[in-house]
Formats: structure tokens, sequence, C-alpha cells
């Protein structure tokens, strides 16, 4: 592996590490105001959805392949299902959904 190589992977990981750990850092010992950590706690949900949504859009030429996949990922998740049945029925239902269309 070059040196070069070497520095990049080094470089990448220290930019990598300080995002991380400055909050613990900056914040050690200190309490956030209430509404500063009820919006932190929905940035995941808010960031998958910003990833998942147009891939539900996009995934095909027929816009109803894409929501059908999602709808049955949302329902079978709400009704409790691993996150491995959740994937496997959607996947399921859409290969039946496009043998029949």
């Amino acid at each position: 592996m070059s040196s070069e190589m070497i520095w990049m992977i080094a470089g990448m990981a220290v930019v990598t590490y300080i995002p991380r750990m400055l909050p613990f850092v900056l914040f050690k010992g200190k309490e956030m105001p209430a509404i500063l950590q009820g919006v932190l706690k929905n940035v995941p949900y808010a960031t998958l959805g910003a990833l998942i949504f147009p891939g539900i859009l996009f995934i095909n030429e027929d816009i109803w392949f894409g929501l059908l996949g999602a709808l049955v990922a949302l329902v079978a998740a709400y009704l409790g299902a691993n996150v491995i049945v959740v994937v496997l029925g959607s996947i399921a239902v859409l290969s039946v959904y496009s043998i029949l269309f």
C-alpha cells in the first residue's frame, strides 16, 4: 500500500473522529435544554426518511411499485414484525407484483 493511501486513510479517520468526539468534549457534564434534546432525538428518523423517500418514488418507472413496497413495509413494521420480516415481506410482495404486472 502506498504512503499516499495511508495518509488518505489517516486523514479520513481524523475527519470522521472529530465530529464524533467534539460533542462529548464540549457538552461533558452539561445538561442540554429539553427542546434541543427533543430535536436531536428526531434527527435519525428525519435523515432516514430523507434517504428512503426518494428511493421509493424513483425505484422503478412504475411509481406504484415503490409505493406498494413502502406500504407493505409500513404495515409489517406497524404490526411489530422483525426487520428481516419487513424486508423479506416487501421483497416477496414486489416479486409477485412484478410477475403479475
